[in-house]
C-alpha cells in the first residue's frame, strides 16, 4: 500500500484532539474525512471508491472497514464469534471538538446557533453550531427518529451542558435561536451556563416594559419599517413563570417583518443585528447537504449510526473551514446587515459604530476555498496546510436605543 504522509499526519492530529477516542476509530475518522474530501460526498460507496484508488486497496474491503466506524459493536464483523469489538459515543467528542475550534480563536467571544435540520420525515438532527464567516460548524448534535414524539428540550440542555465543559467563565457566548425554539425554559437554561440568549419570538407573544401597566403583543413594538424598540421588562403574560428579560424589536428596510428578540443583556449591551448570524447555520446545513457533503442521499435510518457518522461530517467541515481561514486577512468579510437608518456611503467613509457596512463580495464560499487548499496539498504532496480561524468582530452594541413611554406608545407615536 502506498504511503501518504499527509494521511498519517492527519491521523496524528485527530489522535491529539480526541485523546479518549480509541485508536481504531481515530484512524477510521481520518479515512472518512480524507475520503470525503476526495469524493466531495459523505456516502459510504463514494468514499470507499475514492479511498480505494488512493490507497491501492480493494473497494469492498475499505467499504466494510469504513462501515464499522458508525456501526454499533453488536453489528461489527466478528462480534458473533466472541471477538472483542469497541464502540464510541459521539457525544463524548463534542467538548473536544469545540476546544479544537477555539484552539486558534483570537478572542473570547463565541456565537452558537441552535436549529434542527430534517431528512424528510425520517430523521431530525438537533444541531448546535459555531457560526463562522457565512457558515456554521457543527459542534454538538442529537439525532432523533422522524416518527419519535419526544420532547426536544432535554436534548438541547444536554448538548449545551456538554459544550460548557470546553468553555471557561471568561468566555462571552451568544446563543441564537429561531421562533421554532421559543421557550422560557430554554432561555433560562442558556443563562444557567453564564451565556447570553438571543431568542427570536413570535409576534403574538406579550411583553410589559418595566414601569408600564399593561402587556402588549411583541409585534406592536415594531409595527412598520424603520421602527425600533428596546426595554427591560417581563415577557409572557399568561405563563406561570414569567420571564424577566430585555426585549429588542427592529424592522429593518428590506425585510418582510420585524426582528423580535429576547435576551438577558441590557438594552445598551446588545444589538439586534447580531441575530443576522443565525442565518449562517442554514448555510452550514447546506454544506452538509446539497452544497457540500450530499448527506441528503444517505440511506441510514438508525439515529445512533447517524450521530457517529456526523462526527466525520463535522470534522471534515471544520478542516476545510480552518485551512481556508489561514488566508483570513485577505478573505472577504461576510456582511452582517446594518441597523435601521443605515444608508449607502461612498468608498472610504467609515461606518457608524454598531452599523457595519457591506463587505467585499466573496467569489467563493469558505467551504470551497478550503476544499481547493486541501486538494492542492494532497495532490502536490506538500504537507497539510496551516490551521487558523479568523472570526469576524462583533458589531458594537446598540447605543442609540429609543426611549418610549407607555402614553406615547398607546397614542400611536411609536419611535421613530
Amino acid at each position: 500500500m502506498p504511503r501518504h504522509p499527509e494521511l498519517y499526519h492527519w491521523n496524528d492530529t485527530l489522535a491529539s484532539r480526541f485523546p479518549k477516542l480509541p485508536k481504531t476509530y481515530v484512524w477510521l475518522l481520518a479515512l472518512w474525512t480524507v475520503g470525503m474530501l476526495l469524493a466531495r460526498r459523505c456516502g459510504l460507496s463514494s468514499v470507499s471508491l475514492f479511498l480505494a484508488r488512493l490507497l491501492g486497496q480493494k473497494e469492498n474491503t475499505l467499504r466494510q472497514h469504513l462501515r464499522e466506524f458508525y456501526q454499533e459493536k453488536q453489528a461489527k464483523a466478528g462480534a458473533k464469534h466472541g471477538r472483542k469489538r469497541q464502540d464510541f459515543d459521539a457525544a463524548d467528542c463534542f467538548a473536544p471538538l469545540l476546544s479544537w475550534v477555539l484552539s486558534s480563536w483570537p478572542s473570547q467571544r463565541l456565537v452558537l446557533a441552535l436549529d434542527p435540520t430534517n431528512l424528510g420525515d425520517r430523521l431530525h438532527v438537533l444541531a448546535v453550531s459555531a457560526v463562522y464567516r457565512g457558515m456554521a460548524i457543527p459542534v454538538a448534535w442529537k439525532v432523533l427518529a422522524g416518527n419519535e414524539k419526544a420532547a426536544w428540550h432535554p436534548h438541547w440542555c444536554d448538548l449545551l451542558a456538554r459544550l460548557r465543559q470546553a468553555l471557561g467563565d471568561d468566555w462571552q457566548v451568544l446563543v441564537l435561536t429561531d421562533r421554532g425554539l421559543e421557550s422560557a425554559r430554554l432561555f433560562e437554561a442558556i443563562r444557567g451556563h453564564g451565556w447570553h440568549p438571543l431568542m427570536r419570538v413570535k409576534a403574538a407573544g406579550k411583553f410589559r416594559p418595566a414601569g408600564w401597566h399593561k402587556f402588549y403583543a411583541f409585534g406592536t413594538f415594531a409595527p412598520r419599517v424603520g421602527a425600533r424598540f428596546a426595554a427591560v421588562g417581563r415577557a409572557y403574560k399568561t405563563s406561570t413563570s414569567p420571564l424577566e428579560c430585555t426585549f429588542l424589536a427592529a424592522w429593518e428596510p428590506g425585510h418582510d417583518e420585524a426582528w423580535l428578540l429576547l435576551t438577558d443583556l441590557g438594552p445598551y449591551a446588545a444589538n439586534p443585528c447580531w441575530y443576522a448570524w443565525r442565518a449562517w447555520i442554514e448555510q452550514g446545513f447546506k454544506v452538509t447537504k446539497s452544497g457540500g457533503w450530499q448527506w441528503q442521499y444517505t440511506k441510514m435510518t438508525d439515529p445512533g449510526r447517524v450521530e457517529r457518522h456526523w462526527l466525520a461530517v463535522a470534522v471534515a467541515t471544520l478542516w476545510l473551514v480552518a485551512v481556508a481561514g489561514e488566508g483570513g486577512e485577505g478573505m472577504a468579510v461576510e456582511t452582517v446587515p446594518g441597523l435601521p437608518g443605515q444608508r449607502g456611503r461612498a468608498a472610504g467613509v467609515a461606518a457608524r459604530p454598531g452599523r457595519p457596512g457591506p463587505g467585499a463580495k466573496r467569489q467563493h464560499r469558505v467551504f470551497v476555498q478550503g476544499l481547493a487548499v486541501l486538494m492542492g496539498a494532497l495532490l502536490n504532496r506538500s504537507g497539510l496546510p496551516p490551521w487558523r480561524l479568523h472570526p469576524q468582530p462583533w458589531p458594537e452594541p446598540w447605543h442609540d436605543v429609543p426611549t418610549l413611554t407607555e402614553e406615547a406608545f398607546c397614542s400611536g407615536k411609536v419611535y421613530p
